[in-house]
């Protein structure tokens, strides 16, 4: 009886666990993670999951991998893999034989250089026991210091608004979500944020953290000093990429991958936030994807990989925030675009779009209350994924429905 082992209980290893079954494999299944707690959805930990962190939004019920004969070992980390006798180690000594391996490894924080060990009131936001920490360590009144203007760092924001806390935001760069957003939409989540009373400053260098017995002080290149009862840092997520190092498998930005999501060594496969892989798409360009459609996706991709379908990636990236009563979508890469479009929705809703200099659709960005944009984000997708011209006068024009354009 082969056995398939996924090591990473995370929302793209459950995905994989179950997407085996589904297309009929019916072999043993190993799904190891290192939290002791089964496979949840990452995303509701800086939002509403952050006020009520009893229990995590769980992927399925623990009797479900009972019922589909899928052994979940948790709170067990996997130390070592021996590509050559295709053998996986456990902390303890156990080890496990495969005859195809799956690394859905995640990602992990990423350290502020030269800022210590994670302590009592200097935190993370990563995992279900980082937010029951942060949770029980936020109260009305209190002070905390945001390190970092990217999503992680702006929803945390907003929900920690939510629960009466006051909130500064440091980020280093000119303005927040540089690397993702467009301008314009950075504009109206700054100006959000700063209606609830979010302080942000940007283009700033932190210089020192001073960690003291009741607060955090930060100082600042300009000599301003900002004291806060906590601190988070959140700039961003680097890949697990430490068991595929040791077992000699080539690395790019994470664990490469190629279009079928097979690593450089043998029956082995990765997937979801750890690994980088070529997008046709986008004319092979590679590329590490941290968003909960891109585990989901690519857990189902790895599994049927796994049980010899060879497909290919195809999906156009696609990530979602949600602050206060804002949603921002974005569908696609803007990388190389060289027109942007903007395209007005009702009640101040609107999308951009953006193309490069043939006039093809490469990526779209919108942002508006609570589902304004999401059809449209989904129309625009469809475009994308279709390599299409659109006329740019209509993609302008909101009376002329995307729908229109993709059937042209």
């Amino acid at each position: 009886m082969p056995h398939f082992v996924i090591v990473g209980a995370g929302e793209c290893g459950a995905r994989a666990a179950f997407a085996l079954r589904e297309k009929g494999f019916e072999g043993d299944i190993t799904l190891i993670g290192g939290e002791p707690v089964a496979p949840y959805e990452r995303p509701p930990l800086s939002k509403e999951g952050l006020a009520h962190t009893a229990e995590p939004k769980f992927v399925a019920a623990l009797e479900r991998y009972v019922e589909q004969h899928i052994d979940l070992r948790l709170g067990i980390d996997v130390i070592d893999i021996d590509p050559t006798t295709k053998v996986v180690t456990l902390a303890g000594g156990e080890e496990l034989g495969y005859d195809k391996l799956l690394l859905a490894t995640g990602a992990s924080a990423r350290a502020f250089p030269g800022l210590g060990a994670i302590s009592e009131r200097i935190r993370v936001l990563r995992t279900h026991a980082d937010a029951c920490a942060l949770q029980s360590a936020l109260h009305l009144g209190q002070h905390i210091a945001i390190i970092g203007g990217g999503f992680i760092g702006l929803e945390l924001a907003a929900t920690a608004r939510k629960l009466g806390v006051e909130v500064t935001v440091i980020e280093g760069l000119p303005r927040i979500l540089k690397r993702g957003v467009p301008e314009e939409i950075a504009e109206v989540i700054t100006e959000r944020h700063r209606q609830e009373g979010v302080d942000i400053s940007c283009g700033e260098t932190i210089v020192a953290v001073e960690e003291g017995a009741d607060s955090v002080v930060i100082r600042l290149a300009g000599g301003k000093i900002i004291s806060a009862d906590l601190v988070l840092v959140g700039i961003g997520a680097l890949p697990n990429v430490v068991l595929a190092e040791k077992a000699g498998l080539a690395l790019d930005n994470g664990i490469a991958v190629n279009e079928r999501l097979e690593t450089s060594g043998a029956d082995i496969f990765a997937a979801g936030d750890c690994c980088s892989f070529p997008l046709a798409l986008y004319g092979g360009r590679r590329v590490r994807l941290e968003s909960w459609r891109n585990a989901q996706e690519q857990g189902t991709l790895a599994a049927g990989n796994m049980l010899g379908e060879w497909s290919s990636i195809s999906a156009v990236p696609w990530f979602w925030s949600d602050q206060y009563d804002l949603t921002l979508q974005i569908a696609g890469l803007a990388d190389g675009a060289t027109t942007l479009l903007r395209r007005d929705l009702s009640d101040g809703a609107f999308i951009l779009f953006h193309l490069d200099d043939t006039g093809r659709l490469l990526a779209a960005s919108g942002i508006g209350h609570g589902n304004a944009v999401a059809r449209d984000i989904r129309l625009a997708e469809m475009l994308i994924a279709a390599r299409a011209h659109p006329d740019p006068e209509a993609l302008t024009a909101s009376h002329i429905k995307l729908k229109s354009l993709l059937a042209a």
